[in-house]
């Protein structure tokens, strides 16, 4: 790389990181925001928060766990009955869950391939763990940007031995089928012998667009994923649920994969926080996300923006994205400038390229996000656009 190269990319490099670093700032220091991640926090408030919530959902004298036991058994056990399987178990990550539960199936049914969608999470954002750590093939169904179709798994031109769906599909803008669609797909997969297996990370947010309890959309499948800081705020950490015989597996796999850490109950009981205080919340996130949806649009095309987009139109769940005719970083400016000088957050998330002249961010509706009404969208809105340059 020539010098002048190196100085230019050290000069985007810098950019982003104080735009960041300013981003950050001001929704710290913001009045109004949709949503306040949990992730942003400091230590401190994270610490805060346990120990408010702790003792309303542990007993708190009893022993700490090691290797397992004790906390992490009683949140594998409430998991299970949540989603209405016989057994769960307890991983550090999703990515090492998805890959235990993947390989047990493949042993099982004698064959490593894996249909999933291209931008499903082991695609985009792991490194092609699939086939680099775990001996597994990964085969893409569809290329659309939603989820496969119970004819495109039927006309599939080659065998698999699982079929893996992320529900909501995040990438696509957190995308979910009808219920009709899903139990279709699932019927589909059946008749070509192969197993399913849900990547749930967020599968705690479907229940208000499927109208089913969590236990029905889980029993479809074979297994279930589940992330416990995607939805609910906790530390990190994630369970497979599935089969008894097959998750006494998974937990000999687990110790073989290096998920057998010493103490976990400081995950685990933030684990358990998060199941008793989010998770009877997001059904009012998602409801609540419709209005802010709807306010969004209306917002733009009052403002003389008529090309934005919210996709989808009427949110699956309480997280979506919002699509804007500039480069990323002419929106990111405009949403950092008012919150640092209206203490308004609007657009709290980074802007990410869409395309020549198009930007997207996703918006998330939270606790805090309840509060603002129609009329508080379409003034923030009007705000805004004022900050942006005509398109």
């Amino acid at each position: 790389m020539s010098d002048t190269a190196e100085q230019d990319a050290k000069r985007s490099m810098d950019a982003k990181r104080s735009t960041y670093e300013r981003r950050l700032a001001a929704l710290r220091g913001a009045g109004r925001v949709l949503w306040r991640p949990a992730f942003e926090a400091t230590i401190r408030e994270r610490l805060d928060w346990l120990a408010q919530t702790a003792p309303q959902v542990y007993d708190l004298d009893e022993q700490v766990d090691m290797y397992g036991g004790r906390i992490v058994a009683a949140l594998e056990e409430r998991v299970a009955g949540l989603l209405g399987t016989e057994a769960a178990a307890f991983f550090p990550t999703g990515t090492m869950a998805q890959q235990v539960a993947l390989r047990c199936w493949a042993a099982r049914t004698g064959d490593p391939t894996v249909a999933l969608h291209p931008l499903g999470h082991p695609e985009v954002h792991e490194r092609n763990a699939f086939s680099q750590v775990s001996g597994l093939r990964p085969v893409r169904v569809t290329s659309e940007p939603r989820l496969p179709t119970a004819a495109e798994i039927r006309d599939f031109d080659e065998p698999f031995g699982a079929l893996m769906l992320e529900l909501p599909l995040r990438d696509a803008g957190y995308l979910l089928p009808t219920w009709e669609e899903l139990t279709e797909v699932v019927e589909a997969a059946r008749e070509r012998d192969a197993v399913v297996h849900f990547d749930g990370a967020r599968l705690w947010e479907t229940t208000v667009h499927f109208g089913r309890p969590l236990d029905e959309i889980a029993g479809l499948a074979d297994t279930v994923y589940v992330s416990f800081y995607k939805s609910l705020g906790g530390f990190g950490g994630a369970a497979l649920a599935g089969p008894r015989t097959l998750i006494e597996e998974a937990k000999t796999w687990r110790h073989r994969y290096g998920g057998m850490v010493f103490q976990q109950f400081p995950t685990a009981l933030s684990a358990l926080a998060g199941l008793e205080t989010e998770l009877p919340r997001l059904p009012d996130y998602v409801r609540h996300a419709r209005v802010v949806a709807a306010a969004l649009r209306e917002g733009f095309a009052a403002a003389g923006l008529p090309w934005a987009r919210v996709h989808p139109e009427v949110p699956h769940t309480h997280e979506f994205r919002v699509w804007l005719p500039y480069a990323p970083d002419v929106p990111a400016e405009a949403a950092v400038r008012q919150m640092e000088e209206t203490s308004v957050g609007l657009f709290a998330r980074a802007w990410a390229h869409g395309g020549p002249d198009l930007a997207f961010t996703e918006v998330t509706v939270g606790a805090a996000g309840l509060e603002w009404t129609a009329d508080d969208v379409h003034a923030a809105v009007a705000d805004f656009v004022e900050r942006l340059p005509a398109p």
